[in-house]
C-alpha cells in the first residue's frame, strides 16, 4: 500500500529534535522557525514534557470518557488560572477542527439557529463544518456546501450587523489573528464591536485561538490584546499539546452542560492531559509568554528596518507574517537549502510566516535575520 499523496513535501526527513532545532537523517541541524504549523509551543522534546508523558504511560495511557479522569479537572483548573478564564468550562477533544465543530454545534443548540458569519481569509479546519466556514473554495466538496455560512470582510462591522439583523445567525466566528491568511490582525475595536453586536442580536461569539492562542502572541489568547472580552466560546489546539493531538473548547458559564450534548472517544484521554498539563506548567515556569512578547517586538522591529524586499510586517509576539515583493517560495527554499532554517508559507504566495517555539532565543532570531538578509541580497543582486 502507498500513501495518499496530498502533501507537498520538503526534501527533509527529521529524525530527532530539541528546543528550536531539528536534525535530519544525515545529521544536518535545522533551526525551526515554523514549529510544524505553530504546534510546537514549549520546544521540541522538552525534558519535563517527555517525563510527564512517559510517567503517565507507565500508569495508564487511555480510557474513555465513561470513567473519572482526574487529570481532566487538573488541566481545566490550570488552564483557567493561566488564561484568566477560570469561570469557564472546558470540553476536551482532539484537534482545532473538532473544537470548532463543537463550538458551532453549541452555538446552534443555544440559539436554535443555523446561520454562521465568518470572514474572508478565514481558516478553521478541514472537517465538514470547519471547511464550510473556511474561505477557501479549493477544499470545499459538494458535501460541505449545504451549510448556511456568510463571509464578510475582516473589519466591516456594518456588514456584520446587517447580516445579524436577519435573525438567522447562530454564531460569528473569528480567529484571534488570521494565521493561514498571512497573519492578518483585525483593526482595534473590531473584536469588541463583534462582542457588542452578537449580544445585541442574540448570536454567539466564537474566538478561534487554535493558532493564535497558548501564549504565541505574548498573552494567553490573541484577543486579550484588545478591549476586555467575554467570548461565548473559545477554541484551542495546536500549541496546547506541543505535538500531542489535543483540542478544546472554553465555554461561557451561561451555557448549560447536558449529558450527551457533546462527545468524543479519544478527547481528554490520560496521555493527552499529561501532555497538556506539561505545556501549561512549562509556559508558566519558563515565562514563555513574556519571551514571546519581547522577542516578537524585537523581530518585528528588525524586519521593518533594512529589508527593502519586505513590503509589510504584521503580527504580534511570535506570530509574524512578512510580505515580500516577489513570491516567497524561492526565498523559503533557499533558507532551508543554504541556511537550514524552516519558515512557513501562507495563502498569499508572497508571504512568509514565522511561528517558532516560544522558547526561541534572541541569538537564534539574529541568525535568521542575518540569513534572510544574505538570501535576499543573493537573489536580488
Amino acid at each position: 500500500m502507498q500513501l495518499f499523496d496530498v502533501y507537498p513535501l520538503m526534501n527533509v526527513t527529521p529524525e530527532k529534535a530539541s528546543g528550536v532545532h531539528l536534525w535530519d537523517n544525515t545529521g544536518q541541524k535545522y533551526l525551526d522557525l515554523y514549529g510544524g504549523h505553530a504546534v510546537i509551543s514549549i520546544g521540541h522534546s522538552h525534558p519535563h514534557y517527555v517525563k510527564r508523558i512517559s510517567d503517565q504511560l507507565n500508569k495508564i495511557g487511555f480510557y474513555s470518557n465513561s470513567v473519572q479522569i482526574p487529570l481532566q479537572r487538573e488541566m481545566a483548573s490550570k488552564l483557567g488560572e493561566l488564561s484568566g478564564y477560570d469561570a469557564y468550562k472546558l470540553f476536551l477533544c482532539n484537534s482545532g477542527a473538532e473544537a470548532n465543530e463543537n463550538a458551532l454545534k453549541l452555538a446552534s443548540f443555544e440559539t436554535g439557529k443555523a446561520g454562521v458569519i465568518a470572514f474572508h481569509g478565514a481558516f478553521h479546519g478541514r472537517t465538514s463544518g470547519a471547511v464550510a466556514i473556511t474561505d477557501n473554495q479549493k477544499i470545499v466538496a459538494p458535501f460541505n456546501s449545504g451549510h448556511k455560512v456568510f463571509f464578510e470582510a475582516l473589519g466591516d462591522l456594518g456588514a456584520v450587523e446587517q447580516r445579524l439583523k436577519d435573525g438567522e445567525i447562530a454564531a460569528v466566528i473569528i480567529e484571534g489573528i488570521q494565521g493561514v491568511n498571512g497573519i492578518q490582525v483585525a483593526e482595534p475595536g473590531f473584536l469588541s464591536g463583534l462582542s457588542t453586536l452578537t449580544k445585541k442580536y442574540g448570536a454567539k461569539l466564537i474566538l478561534d485561538e487554535v493558532q493564535s492562542g497558548y501564549g504565541r502572541t505574548g498573552k494567553f489568547f490573541a484577543h486579550q490584546w484588545t478591549a476586555e472580552l467575554a467570548p461565548d466560546l473559545i477554541t484551542i489546539a495546536k500549541g496546547m499539546g506541543n505535538g500531542f493531538p489535543i483540542g478544546g473548547v472554553l465555554i461561557h458559564p451561561d451555557i448549560e452542560a447536558k449529558f450527551g450534548l457533546l462527545g468524543t472517544t479519544f478527547g481528554g484521554n490520560h496521555l493527552a492531559c499529561a501532555a497538556g498539563l506539561a505545556v501549561l506548567e512549562i509556559l508558566e515556569e519558563e515565562n514563555l509568554m513574556a519571551n514571546a512578547e519581547q522577542l516578537g517586538d524585537f523581530l518585528i522591529q528588525e524586519l521593518n528596518e533594512g529589508f527593502p524586499e519586505i513590503l509589510a510586517v504584521r503580527g504580534k509576539g511570535l506570530m509574524i507574517g512578512l510580505d515580500l515583493k516577489n513570491e516567497a517560495a524561492p526565498y523559503r527554499s533557499e533558507l532551508i537549502k543554504s541556511h537550514h532554517i524552516f519558515t512557513g508559507s501562507a495563502a498569499s504566495k508572497n508571504t512568509i510566516r514565522i511561528l517558532p517555539p516560544l522558547c526561541v532565543k534572541k541569538e537564534e532570531l539574529q541568525l535568521f535575520l542575518k540569513s534572510l538578509r544574505e538570501v535576499i541580497n543573493r537573489m536580488n543582486p
